[in-house]
């Protein structure tokens, strides 16, 4: 008998691989079944609808960004090398997933009440990640006082813009060319002078 917890994560997993071939709309639950070698039963045992298990999917996906920009974050000294190091790691994880990227940013705004929730939820969840390392910046005395919450917010909205214009464009191309230009932005924003290039 399977472990339940490595059942869902199969799901889940899955799921990553269906949604981003098939979009929202088109995934469905017999192939997200198939790819993840279960069973309907031990799908619906987990989650009661498509729309519950995309939700846990954006639960997963934001964990894992957040444990992979915090880790990012804790090797690093100084502001602008935590800066650096927290941008680099979000633009790298939406370069190399751009369809699941796409779900998550463009195809389900719009799908329904429950998911706009998630979204936003999703996007205080990050922006709060931003809000402790710059209230942190604050008391230690590298940045100077602002408002936390807003600059938290105005950060992520930058960033979102930048990805969302590489989805829809394709520029920059590498994703990660915007790396220098949203970083003096953001540093420019709080206060502190870019790092010099070379």
């Amino acid at each position: 008998m399977r472990n339940p917890a490595s059942t869902r994560q199969r799901l889940l997993e899955a799921a990553i691989e269906v949604f981003a071939r098939k979009g929202y709309h088109g995934a469905v639950v017999e192939e997200i079944v198939r790819a993840s070698e279960t069973s309907k039963g031990a799908f619906y045992f987990h989650f009661p609808s498509k729309q519950d298990l995309f939700l846990a999917l954006v639960d997963d996906l934001v964990e894992r960004l957040s444990q992979r920009v915090e880790t990012a974050i804790a090797s690093q000294r100084g502001g602008v090398a935590k800066v650096t190091a927290a941008l680099q790691t979000v633009l790298e994880a939406f370069a190399s997933h751009r369809q699941i990227a796409k779900i998550l940013l463009i195809d389900i705004a719009g799908v329904g009440p429950a998911i706009d929730r998630k979204l936003l939820e999703t996007h205080t969840r990050l922006a709060r990640l931003i809000q402790r390392h710059l209230d942190r910046a604050v008391a230690e005395g590298d940045i100077p006082p602002l408002d936390t919450t807003i600059t938290a917010f105005a950060w992520l909205g930058a960033i979102n813009e930048v990805v969302i214009r590489w989805l829809y464009t394709g520029q920059p191309d590498p994703l990660d060319r915007a790396l220098p230009t949203l970083r003096a932005l953001l540093l420019r924003s709080i206060g502190l002078p870019p790092p010099t290039e070379g």
